[in-house]
């Protein structure tokens, strides 16, 4: 790939991406994949005005040596120097940026139980940092090709890392002039967003061909956002790269019905595929998959909130990743290239006049409270949703998988 268009998307994650203040630090965690473009996206937060560029980078392959080999008291272990980093983001406020590159399938026949157990007892201890830090700092998340993912698109071929990038580049709205095809995507996004918003929605009900008879609940103070986010320091930024999604949070406890999924999900570097679900009271009472459905129901049982709903997602299925005709494997991608919904954390910032009320004040209201928060995709061409509102009036929201207005 051409230096100069790897240039612009370093600068576009920089700048658009988490948009990095002059004189904030900023920390970038990465697989050993792509150096290079490490280094060019450090540069590209430096010229900004960075104070500090930290990377943490990390390696399946050791990860599954770590899992093998360590105690499940080993691999939950939280240091003190640990925590003490935990305690310095949540003070610092840095920058943070996600960059995924990962094997779809480098983590398959590793401990999940073992793994799944550590994780759990480690995000405990991390989640009141995470939570003092909730909307108050700028993160991103983009990609760059491994070559283990480029295998897993487009088999053994010597361009599969090139094929990929240009799939990444193009999803990504990052080929040409970026900033400027971002400013205006966001432009759009706002705007389906105010007109959902207008309607006053009390539920979505979804229905399909494949089974899907799903309705979920709305918080009265619900709103739907999508694209650039605003900090509580009054910062924008943009957390997903791509993003073709407006979304809300909805409200917990009130989901009833049937979902099946309609894509893989990547689930701690495994696939799980044909996933179906079933909702009583909010609560996922049912979840089956033709494929891992041990991992599956692992994840429904991480802590209390994993059985219910965090976020409602809609993206047409005209859209330019499903036009594209890849499955990248990739949750990242894949969510935005059909309607999705979320097990696990919703987000506060989904509630109107969040800025003026505490983390608590907002889970009161039905905002769901996790550890994870993990996207599964919903969307196809026979999907159809339809809103119903406070005042009693029925909506279509999407039809035949596109929106209906």
């Amino acid at each position: 790939m051409e230096e100069r268009i790897l240039k612009n998307y370093a600068r576009l994650i920089a700048r658009m991406g988490v948009n990095v203040q002059p004189g904030q630090d900023v920390w970038i965690e990465a697989e050993l994949d792509q150096p290079a473009f490490v280094e060019l996206l450090a540069e590209a937060c430096y010229e900004v005005g960075a104070r500090t560029v930290r990377v943490d980078w990390s390696h399946q392959p050791l990860q599954r040596l770590h899992t093998q080999y360590r105690s499940e008291e080993a691999l939950a272990e939280v240091r003190t120097w640990e925590e003490e980093k935990l305690r310095d983001f949540a003070e610092t406020l840095p920058c943070r940026v996600y960059l995924l590159s990962e094997d779809p399938d480098g983590l398959c026949g590793m401990d999940a139980a073992k793994f799944t157990a550590a994780q759990q007892r480690k995000r405990q201890i991390a989640k009141p940092y995470r939570d003092k830090a909730e909307n108050r700092y700028q993160w991103c998340i983009a990609a760059v090709p491994g070559a283990a993912w480029a295998r897993k698109l487009f088999g053994p071929v010597p361009d599969a890392q090139e094929r990929l990038w240009k799939a990444i580049l193009t999803a990504s709205r990052a080929m040409d002039d970026p900033i400027a095809t971002w400013e205006a995507h966001n432009r759009d996004l706002w705007t389906r967003c105010e007109r959902l918003n207008s309607l006053g929605i009390r539920s979505l009900r979804y229905t399909a061909p494949n089974g899907t008879d799903l309705t979920v609940g709305m918080m009265p103070e619900g709103r739907f956002r999508g694209g650039a986010e605003t900090s509580l320091r009054g910062i924008v930024f943009n957390p997903n790269i791509p993003s073709e999604e407006v979304f809300i949070s909805p409200k917990r406890g009130e989901a009833e019905g049937v979902v099946c999924g309609t894509m893989p999900l990547s689930y701690q570097g495994q696939l799980i595929e044909d996933l179906r679900f079933r909702f009583e009271g909010g609560r996922v009472v049912e979840a089956r998959a033709g494929k891992n459905e041990a991992l599956l129901q692992k994840l429904v049982a991480m802590d209390e909130g994993a059985a219910f709903l965090g976020e409602c997602a809609l993206v047409p299925h005209d859209s330019p990743i499903q036009n594209a005709g890849l499955l990248f494997y990739n949750t990242l991608f894949d969510e935005n290239a059909a309607c999705h919904l979320a097990l696990g954390a919703g987000f506060c910032d989904t509630v109107d006049g969040f800025e003026n009320r505490s983390l608590e004040e907002c889970r009161a209201l039905g905002v769901n409270d996790s550890i994870v928060h993990e996207d599964f995709m919903i969307g196809c061409a026979g999907l159809n949703v339809d809103a119903e509102t406070f005042g009693g009036e029925t909506v279509p929201i999407f039809r035949a998988g596109n929106w209906a207005f």
